[in-house]
């Protein structure tokens, strides 16, 4: 099935967002990992990039917001651990946004998690 602009989902806007956002914050190895093709998935899409250190991965988070806020007026339903700054869990429902720092991501390493969706990597690090 091909894909046009008029065919984007409303979930794969806020996914690429949630990318542009951690981008223009300098997150590192943004993903969008796409589950919308897996039965058991909790979410449509799971956006998940690494910071270096906790004001770091605060600031991908603040950005991630600021870029949802303004294209869409949309806000998150729920924002969980924004104090510790070493995972951030970001809730829009259709998807799920993940801020790590480097040393949790590699432990909880969710895309081997979710390895049967489809992954697209984004942003100017390459």
């Amino acid at each position: 099935m091909s894909k046009d602009k008029s065919n984007i989902t409303e979930s794969e806007i806020l996914a690429k967002l949630a990318a542009q956002g951690m981008d223009n914050k300098k997150g590192l190895d943004i993903v969008l990992l796409d589950l919308r093709g897996l039965q058991s998935a909790p979410t449509n899409f799971f956006v998940i990039c690494s910071g270096n250190v906790p004001s770091h991965v605060s600031a991908i988070c603040d950005g991630v917001f600021e870029t949802i806020k303004k294209a869409t007026g949309y806000n998150p339903h729920k924002i969980e651990g924004y104090e510790n700054a070493e995972w951030i869990l970001m809730d829009y429902f259709d998807i799920v946004v993940h801020i790590f720092q480097k040393d949790k991501r590699e432990h909880y390493r969710l895309e081997k998690l979710w390895a049967d969706g489809v992954i697209t990597r984004y942003g100017s690090e390459q």
